[in-house]
C-alpha cells in the first residue's frame, strides 16, 4: 500500500477514536476484529491510548478456524457458545466503564457451502449467549461505534472481476470515501452531517406519525410505530453521558415500530450478510406485526432459520429511511455488508428494538415495554427495502398522510 494508504489509514483510525467513539480519558475500549484488520487495529489503539484510554482489549476472528468448526467439528459442537466471554463483555459495559467497536470485514459468503442446520445452530447458540451484550448495546448504556476494515476475501467478493491486490485497495478507497476519511478534515465532516441528521429528527419527531406506508415494486405494506417512539440518527448520547457516533458510515434516521402494527407485503432490494451466509431476494408477508410468510431466492434455509430464532426474531424492531442518493448508495457498489448496504437504502430489522428509539424506557419494566410495542428477541437483523422507486408517507394520528419519500429520496 501507499503512504497515501497509510496517511488515510490514520486518519480513519483518528475519527473512529475520536467521532465514532468519543472515548473518555479512563475509560477501557474493547475492540473485536478480523486478524486481517490488524493494521487499523493497531492505529485505533495508538489514537485510542492519546485519547485517554486505560486500557485497549482486542479479540480478534479467523475465518479459516471459524471454518474448522464446521467441517471438523463433532456435531454436537453447534450448541456451544462462549457465553463466561459475553457475560465480561456486558459487565464491563453495564456501567459505561468501557467503550466497544467492532471492526467487521469478514467474507460475507464464509459459510455459504456448509451445513445450514449446523450454521444456524451456531447462529441460535452465539444469539442466547450473546444476549446480555446485545442488552447493553440496545440500552445504551455505553459508548460504542461499528466500522469496517477492508479484507482480502470481502474484497474479492465485492470486486470480483478485479486481481486481489486491486480489489483490496478498491474496497479501502470505497470505505475512505464513503467514511469522509479522505476529507481535509473528517471530524468536522462528521460534525456538519450529524448536524443534517439532527435536523431531519428534529422534523420527524415533532410530525408525531402514527404509522408509516410504503410503495415500491414488491412492497406494499403498512408499519405502525409505538406511541411514544423517538427518532434518532447521527451522534447519540449514551447513559454515560458520551456522545457518539454508533455506526460509520451511517445515512439513517430510525425508530420503533410497533411489534404488532405491521401489515402487508415487502421485498428486499440488496443482497443481506448475515452470520458468514448470504440471502438475497427476501419476500415476506405481515400480519399483526408478524412474519407469516417469508422466503427468500438465496440463502432461504438460512432466512427461514433465521426469523424462526425465537418469538421475536419474526417481529420488526427497527425502520429506518435512508435517502437513495446517500454517498454509498451514490458509489454504485453492493457491499455485500449490513453496515454499508443498509446506510445505501431504506431498512427494517427484525428482532430487538433499541429502548432509545421509545420515551421513558429506562424507567419502564420489561412487561411495560413489551405491552407498549416495543419488540425483544435474542437477534437484530437488518435487511434493505429501499430504492429510486420506493414512496414513502407518514400517516398521521388522524388518518391522512403526507408524502415523506418519493422515489427514494425526501420530499423536503
Amino acid at each position: 500500500m501507499s503512504q497515501n494508504h497509510d496517511h488515510l489509514l490514520d486518519k480513519y483510525a483518528e475519527l473512529i477514536i475520536r467521532a465514532g467513539l468519543n472515548i473518555r480519558k479512563g475509560q477501557q475500549l474493547v475492540m473485536t476484529a478480523p486478524l486481517e484488520a490488524v493494521e487499523l487495529v493497531r492505529r485505533v489503539t495508538h489514537h485510542a491510548y492519546r485519547a485517554g484510554a486505560s486500557l485497549v482489549t482486542t479479540l480478534y476472528s479467523d475465518e479459516q478456524t471459524s471454518l474448522m468448526r464446521f467441517r471438523d467439528g463433532h456435531p454436537d459442537v453447534f450448541e456451544t457458545a462462549p457465553a463466561w466471554l459475553f457475560a465480561g463483555m456486558a459487565e464491563v459495559f453495564k456501567d459505561g466503564s468501557a467503550a466497544r467497536l467492532a471492526i467487521i470485514g469478514e467474507n460475507p459468503a464464509l459459510l455459504a457451502q456448509e451445513n445450514p442446520d449446523h450454521v444456524a445452530r451456531a447462529n441460535r447458540a452465539r444469539s442466547r449467549a450473546y444476549k446480555p451484550v446485545i442488552e447493553q448495546i440496545t440500552a445504551f448504556n455505553t459508548n460504542w461505534c461499528v466500522v469496517s476494515a477492508a479484507t482480502p476475501s470481502h474484497a474479492r467478493n465485492v470486486f470480483s472481476d478485479l486481481p486481489e491486490e486491486q480489489a483490496l485497495a478498491a474496497l479501502w478507497h470505497a470505505i475512505f470515501k464513503c467514511t469522509r476519511a479522505d476529507l481535509p478534515d473528517p471530524v468536522a465532516a462528521w460534525a456538519e452531517h450529524n448536524a443534517a441528521l439532527h435536523a431531519r429528527v428534529k422534523m420527524l419527531n415533532a410530525k408525531r406519525y402514527a404509522a408509516l406506508k410504503y410503495k415500491g415494486p414488491g412492497t406494499d405494506f403498512t408499519l405502525g410505530l409505538v406511541d411514544n417512539h423517538v427518532w434518532a440518527g447521527g451522534a447519540s448520547m449514551a447513559r454515560n453521558g458520551i456522545l457518539c457516533n454508533p455506526n460509520i458510515p451511517s445515512e439513517e434516521v430510525f425508530t420503533m415500530p410497533h411489534r404488532e402494527r405491521v401489515d402487508g407485503i415487502v421485498r428486499s432490494t440488496k443482497p443481506l450478510s448475515y452470520q458468514g451466509s448470504l440471502i438475497d431476494g427476501i419476500s415476506c408477508r405481515f400480519e399483526a406485526g408478524r412474519i407469516t410468510e417469508g422466503w427468500s431466492e438465496k440463502g432461504n434455509d438460512v432466512f427461514r432459520k433465521m426469523i424462526e430464532t425465537d418469538e421475536g426474531a419474526a417481529r420488526l424492531g427497527e425502520v429506518a429511511l435512508v435517502p437513495h442518493s446517500s454517498p454509498i448508495s451514490a458509489s454504485g457498489i453492493v457491499f455485500n455488508e449490513t453496515l454499508y448496504d443498509e446506510n445505501a437504502a431504506s431498512h427494517i430489522a427484525v428482532g430487538q428494538a433499541y429502548s432509545q428509539n421509545m420515551e421513558n424506557t429506562a424507567t419502564m419494566s420489561a412487561e411495560e415495554k413489551l405491552a407498549a410495542g416495543m419488540n425483544t428477541s435474542l437477534i437484530h437483523v437488518d435487511w434493505m427495502i429501499g430504492s429510486g422507486e420506493l414512496d414513502v408517507d407518514g400517516i398521521g394520528r388522524d388518518g391522512k398522510a403526507e408524502a415523506l419519500m418519493r422515489q427514494g429520496e425526501w420530499v423536503a
